[in-house]
Parts: C-alpha cells; structure tokens; sequence
C-alpha cells in the first residue's frame, strides 16, 4: 500500500511502517538531545523525508543513512545536503556494521532513527552483537515499546526486554512525542531514547545466548511462578540460593538476579554451552 500525502513530494509504505516526524518543535528538541559534532561519525537508521537527516547534516561533514526504500533516496537526492549524505540501499537487519566501522578508521558510531515497530527489537538485539563499536544511539519507539524497555522490576511492563537492554545499556526517556507530531498519524504516542553502552558489566561467565535464553524461559509464561517456569533449569534450592523466592513470578526478578542465575547455570553446564557455540 503506497500513498501520497497532499501538497507533499514523499510516499509512505505501510507495509515498512513508516511514520514520518514532521513536527519542527520536536525535530528541534532531539537534535539538541543528540548534540552532534561535526566529525562525529553518525549512522541513521530510516532516514524516510529527512526530517532529521537535513537538519543533522547542518552541523555534519557527513551522514550515512540506510533504508530499504529506493524511492527515500529519490525523495533524499532533492535535498540541498545530498552531498554530505552517504546512502546505503538495504535490510538494516543485514547491515555489516564492523565493516562499516573498519571502513571509517574505527570510529565509534553514534546510530539515531526512528525505528519502524514491526522490528524496532530484532534492530535492538542485533545492535546489542556490536556494542564494542557503539558510541551511544538515540531511537524513536512507539510508547509501547519504550516502556517495556525502561520498565523495572515488579511492573507489568517490565519482561525480557528489559533487562536485555538494560544489562548492555544505560537507558534515559528523553522526551515524549504525540501521535499528531508524525504523518501518516499513528494510532498510539511515541517516545525518544538514549541508549548509552555500560562500560563495565557485572563479573560472569558471559554468555548472550544462554542468557537471552533464560529469560525467554522466564517470561515464556509470565503468569506462572519461577519455581514452575523454571522446574527444567533450576531447582528450589538453587532459587533460595540467590535469594529469589520459587513463588515469585518472573516480573519480581531483578536484572542482576537474572544475571547471576545465568553466570551459575554456564558454571555448571561450562561443558554443554561450549558445545553449542
């Protein structure tokens, strides 16, 4: 489904869930949050009519942008900065960003968009695989998916996303933006994040995988206790252990609590998760 807003020379495609920011006050405020330098390296994630794009490339030498829209980059090359702009035509979900990085001298990149819904979290998690090569990242969600982020323990929105996010980033609400500051209009508000990368995690036997896995056990089944949810990994001993009550649900664990019960599990199956590596 493509339209064309009225007076305007851009399209919007639902099926890429594009919602494009047009509200200058707003524009005005997340440039000033963002507070680009001009030989910062900068990577934008759905540039769409550049309502970010333009006035970021005021204060840039240059900008790489990435879409997996042709016809962004035919409305982009109408610009008066398209010569500052470095466009890559792709999945973003695909992007090599070590490459990336290697091509412009190992500069940690600053990322900002506003990412489409239907895949803002497999943007998240695949970001989360290059943390040592992020400088920070300033993201537009829909309000759903920036509370779940920003949610701790004991709420309702608090879940796996949450603390995956939150034990690789220190995360801040910036501003809140209504649904009327987008066209076409969406049908919920949005709000604007920064995500800046934890210099130090906590001391374990890392591992992403495993952990991601845990808490996807977890939340699996988020109305049932951890005792049952958890009646395949560990024991009740092993729960009282770390302090955790078996008839807590999983919304009651803390990050740091999930954190040492992945850190026990990879120290007593260090065997079974080299194998699946």
């Amino acid at each position: 489904m493509i339209k064309k807003k009225k007076n305007q020379e851009f399209f919007y495609k639902k099926h890429f869930g594009q919602n494009f920011l047009i509200d200058q006050k707003i524009i005005k405020k997340i440039i000033n949050f963002i507070n680009p330098k001009k030989k910062e390296l900068f990577l934008e994630i759905g540039p769409g009519h550049g309502a970010l794009t333009f006035p970021m490339c005021r204060i840039l030498d240059k900008l790489f942008v990435i879409d997996i829209d042709d016809e962004v980059l035919f409305f982009l090359r109408k610009g008066n900065f398209f010569d500052k702009i470095h466009f890559f035509l792709q999945d973003i979900l695909y992007f090599d960003y070590m490459n990336f990085y290697l091509e412009n001298n190992k500069n940690k990149i600053r990322f900002f968009g506003n990412l489409p819904y239907n895949i803002s979290n497999k943007i998240l998690f695949s970001l989360i695989k290059h943390l040592k090569i992020i400088k920070d990242m300033h993201f537009m969600f829909q309000k759903e998916v920036a509370e779940r982020i920003i949610s701790l323990p004991n709420t309702k929105k608090y879940g796996r996303l949450s603390i995956i996010i939150q034990y690789f980033f220190y995360v801040q609400k910036l501003v809140n933006v209504p649904s009327q500051s987008f066209f076409p209009v969406p049908s919920v508000d949005s709000v604007f994040l920064k995500f800046l990368p934890h210099k130090l995690f906590p001391e374990m036997f890392f591992d992403f995988h495993v952990f991601s896995n845990i808490t996807k056990i977890a939340f699996n089944r988020r109305r049932k206790t951890i005792k049952n949810n958890f009646k395949n990994l560990f024991s009740c001993d092993v729960l009282l252990k770390f302090n955790i009550d078996p008839s807590c649900r999983p919304e009651n664990i803390s990050l740091k609590k999930y954190c040492q019960l992945t850190d026990y599990f990879i120290s007593q199956n260090s065997i079974l998760v080299s194998r699946k590596k």
